[in-house]
């Protein structure tokens, strides 16, 4: 029986096979989760209905389990910063938001070292963060 916060079988399976410099995303319910993923993912969906369950739920379960190198935000064109951002920062402490236009953010989604991707019910909109995985021990 696992004794950890993440029980989770498929995304401890992918976080499993996944090495250092893979990448993982946490993508919020207005993401195609099926058009804009790379070839090599896992996709877990998470989201049973609009905010359940929310992205800095997995966000937090994910950092339990997983040494995160680097992350990366999708931001909006114009506009105030996505309130969520400081969600993220809460829980990625020590690391800069890496901050990548649509077009950006979905081309590194599309690469071959996406690992993972959970799609959660996430309702506020640019609520996707995309994880570097780094070395354990480091």
């Amino acid at each position: 029986m696992i004794s950890h916060t993440l029980v989770h079988p498929e995304i401890l399976s992918a976080l499993a096979s996944a090495g250092h410099g893979s990448t993982v995303l946490v993508a919020d319910a207005n993401y195609p989760f099926r058009t804009v993923v790379g070839p090599n993912a896992t996709v877990v969906y998470l989201n049973l209905r609009p905010g359940l369950v929310g992205a800095e739920d997995v966000l937090e379960a994910l950092v339990s389990a997983v040494v995160v190198e680097s992350a990366a935000v999708m931001v909006p064109g114009d506009g105030p910063e996505p309130e969520i951002f400081a969600g993220f920062r809460r829980l990625l402490p020590g690391l800069e938001l890496t901050e990548l236009d649509r077009q950006a953010f979905y081309a590194a989604s599309r690469s071959d070292d996406l690992a993972l991707l959970v799609a959660t019910g996430e309702q506020r909109v640019f609520s996707n963060v995309l994880l570097t995985l780094g070395v354990v021990g480091a």
